[in-house]
């Protein structure tokens, strides 16, 4: 069986910066559907449209664009691809210590090195503070190298003092761990990622990273805090939740897309992870469904 490699970006500073800045319209980012991790502290800007997030364990779907923090080495998959329809993406990317390994330890930055800490798990940030704080970020390519710095501490500080935000991995949830482990766990997201639709056997994804069954299962919810069954379901649910806000489908047809082999189970699963029945859910989100 073929093995998906994990993929290490190698990112280097844009042109007279310390940090890379990079903006694409609609769907241009060709790294999007790839699973990757990088040692840089990630801040990513979608303006509008609808897609999926998934960053370390963590499986969600947004809506009216999204504003995500990314921890250094913390695996993600891209947001944007042909069918979220977001007008622009912006990605920047910094090394932890590009100011140096002391600057974040004056009294000045504690809220931003508290932010920073935090964001090992990924933090959305949501309602008046997406919008307010994506608008900063959609300018920063305009500006020369100097205000570009002085708009991203502006944009840290506000992230910092924002009240409007969701951690999105469990407390402690941590992939920075040795190479050969990021490698492995990011095998197992992109198998996830690509045959969610199919039935998964435990012993088909345990032969991809060359571990037992029981091995794997103790490894994957050490890593994760959840049961790979969990976390398998989740990454259907949230697919479904997508279908259901998207496409005139049934909600039968909807079960059988996202993975699901039995109706009920689908309903009971959906409901336990979203706190609504899938119709209910629907219903909700009858705006965009136009």
């Amino acid at each position: 069986m073929k093995k998906v490699e994990a993929a290490l970006e190698v990112i280097s500073p844009s042109y007279g910066s310390s940090f890379t800045i990079a903006k694409y319209d609609d769907n241009t980012n060709s790294k999007s559907h790839l699973w990757h991790y990088h040692p840089e502290i990630e801040l990513v800007y979608v303006q509008g449209g609808t897609g999926k997030r998934q960053i370390g364990s963590h499986l969600s779907y947004f809506t009216d664009g999204d504003l995500i923090l990314i921890g250094s080495n913390l695996p993600h998959c891209g947001f944007t691809n042909a069918q979220t329809g977001n007008k622009s993406e912006t990605v920047i990317q910094m090394k932890p210590d590009f100011v140096g390994n002391d600057f974040f330890s004056i009294p000045e930055m504690a809220s931003v090195k508290n932010l920073l800490q935090q964001a090992k798990a990924g933090i959305a940030f949501l309602g008046e503070s997406k919008a307010r704080i994506g608008a900063k970020i959609e300018i920063m390519d305009q500006l020369d190298p100097f205000n570009r710095l002085m708009m991203l501490w502006s944009v840290l500080h506000d992230m910092s003092e924002s009240n409007e935000s969701i951690i999105l991995n469990a407390v402690g949830f941590s992939l920075e761990l040795q190479v050969q482990d990021n490698d492995r766990i990011n095998v197992v997201f992109n198998y996830v990622k690509d045959h969610f639709q199919e039935p998964i056997a435990l012993e088909e994804v345990a032969d991809l990273v060359s571990m037992t069954i029981p091995s794997f299962c103790r490894y994957f919810k050490k890593i994760t805090n959840k049961t790979f069954t969990t976390f398998v379901n989740e990454y259907r649910i949230v697919h479904a939740s997508k279908l259901l806000a998207e496409k005139p489908m049934s909600i039968n047809e909807v079960c059988f897309e996202s993975g699901f082999n039995n109706f009920s189970h689908f309903n009971k699963s959906f409901k336990a992870y979203t706190g609504k029945s899938a119709s209910q859910y629907r219903n909700e989100l009858k705006t965009i469904l136009k």
